[in-house]
């Protein structure tokens, strides 16, 4: 009830500082003490003074409660995304990733990126000792121009020197001020990239009406050099990581004030999307909190049932949510647990394992195959969050025949959620709330971030409590800058007063926790 408490401050004695007592009254803000005193003060009638337990009443609470919550002050008021539009879309050839257009430097140069949210660093191919080719077209349909950066190309180009805090490989700096260079491996046999770290623009919009144009200076990746999959399978022209650690550029952009700090992506069944920063998604959405190990931050999910078919398995994991990953991958038992009872509930013939293809259970999908009957899947989030997957097969084409497989992959030892589970959805990564939210959604769609009504409705009925509680927000990291907005309420105006008279005879510091 803390944060729906006004501090009303009565000074006893100010005769002199040392020895004093003060005293503190406490009124609720739509207490009848403070709706005398606002009467006094504006000197006529209150104009949608809520009658207590009405649903204006908790809904005004709940308002209150976000601007508290929310008082870290942000350049745009909504989210934001890429200059060149909010878009995404899945490349069947480069990976089964989804992609986007971003613009870098000046003049402005376009690259196609894919968005990979367990990995941080952005980085674009730049300078290139070893890079995928731009020209090849057995590789590349027409339909893709792949770019490469150049620091010299770019006037607002910055060098990011081995003193930078984001400098994570100083060992391997030449000296204080030379170019700090970096180096990520990923899960991928033998892809990586290296390169030298660079500070330039990367151009946004605000997602409102007036699409405000933005320029916002980034650190990312000057990939000099990749290996494996980036040469001719995925991401050739680069990686917008979106991963916790402070090099990401969802990261900057929250620090530096440009957005709040989450952002959100839709997948579409035919394979658009959407991307947008700072979008904190919905009341109504389904949510789960993250895993976090703050040695390595990553969006770790827990899992605790799956469900498939009619039969519910009860075999509890953790995974990365990855959208830089095609398709599931679960380790033992859980992988066998799913398969096994997915098998035993099909109707179609197994086929024999085929090394070209990498999943296990794979059956013939004959021309009287009756699709309808193939086994429906679902996971059941820590929480109580349900996850209806809406593509748990994938329809291969062989030479003279269709097959269908369960497209989860086993895996050693690490368990990821891909893009395949998400299919249907808006997914929210809400860093600051270090939760995931979804919905069923239409990625075609437009949708204003739910808020709750600010004036009265038409009835009587009470809410649960639940539905205007605070919620789980973790507590405001210390070294987070945050600024309270100047309010012209009545409540402000007495608190200014006496803060003048306190000052003067400062003995200690006063904590208000605001939760």
């Amino acid at each position: 009830m803390s944060s729906f408490i006004i501090f009303f401050l009565t000074l006893l004695s100010i005769r002199q500082c040392s020895g004093r007592v003060f005293t503190f009254e406490m009124h609720h803000r739509f207490s009848e003490t403070v709706k005398k005193w606002s009467l006094q003060k504006i000197g006529g009638p209150l104009h949608n003074w809520p009658v207590k337990g009405s649903l204006q009443y908790y809904t005004q609470l709940a308002n209150h409660d976000k601007l508290l919550h929310g008082r870290k002050l942000y350049k745009f008021g909504g989210p934001l995304t890429f200059s060149d539009g909010n878009s995404t879309f899945r490349i069947s050839s480069l990976g089964f990733l989804h992609y986007t257009t971003v613009t870098l430097g000046t003049p402005g140069m376009k690259f196609l990126v894919a968005l990979d949210t367990g990995s941080d660093l952005f980085w674009v191919p730049c300078e290139c000792g070893k890079c995928a080719s731009t020209d090849d077209p057995t590789l590349y349909s027409s339909d893709f121009e792949l770019s490469i950066y150049s620091l010299n190309g770019s006037s607002t180009s910055k060098q990011v020197t081995c003193s930078n805090s984001l400098c994570t490989e100083r060992n391997n700096c030449l000296g204080t001020y030379s170019h700090c260079p970096y180096s990520v491996s990923y899960v991928s046999s033998e892809t990586s990239t290296s390169g030298i770290l660079v500070d330039d623009i990367l151009h946004l919009r605000t997602e409102d009406n007036e699409k405000k144009f933005v320029q916002a200076r980034v650190i990312f990746g000057c990939g000099q050099v990749q290996t494996g999959s980036f040469l001719d399978v995925a991401a050739p022209n680069g990686l917008f990581g979106l991963g916790l650690e402070k090099i990401s550029v969802p990261s900057i952009l929250s620090r530096e004030g440009f957005m709040s700090d989450s952002f959100s992506m839709c997948f579409g069944h035919d394979g658009a999307g959407r991307i947008s920063f700072g979008d904190k998604g919905s009341f109504d959405q389904e949510e789960t909190p993250f895993n976090i190990n703050p040695l390595h931050p990553t969006y770790n999910i827990s899992v605790d049932q799956i469900r498939v078919g009619t039969t519910l398995v009860d075999s509890g994991f953790t995974a990365l949510f990855d959208t830089g990953t095609s398709f599931t991958y679960l380790a033992d038992l859980s992988y066998t647990k799913l398969s096994e009872s997915f098998h035993s509930q099909v109707r179609d013939k197994r086929l024999p394992p085929d090394p070209r293809i990498p999943f296990e259970y794979c059956y013939d999908m004959s021309p009287d195959a009756n699709t309808s009957l193939i086994p429906s899947l679902s996971l059941t989030m820590k929480g109580g969050g349900q996850l209806v997957v809406y593509d748990p097969i994938i329809v291969i084409s062989m030479q003279s025949q269709l097959v269908y497989c369960l497209a989860v992959v086993k895996s050693q030892d690490l368990n990821i959620i891909g893009q395949n589970f998400m299919t249907g959805y808006r997914f929210v990564f809400d860093r600051e709330k270090a939760i995931l939210g979804w919905k069923k959604f239409d990625c075609y769609e437009i949708e204003k971030i739910d808020h709750f009504p600010s004036e009265a409705l038409n009835t009587t009925r009470v809410p649960p409590a639940v539905a205007v509680g605070p919620g789980n927000d973790d507590a405001e990291k210390s070294d987070e800058r945050t600024t309270n907005t100047p309010q012209s309420s009545f409540a402000s105006s007495v608190y200014q007063t006496f803060y003048l008279n306190l000052i003067k005879c400062y003995l200690a510091s006063l904590t208000m926790l605001l939760l």
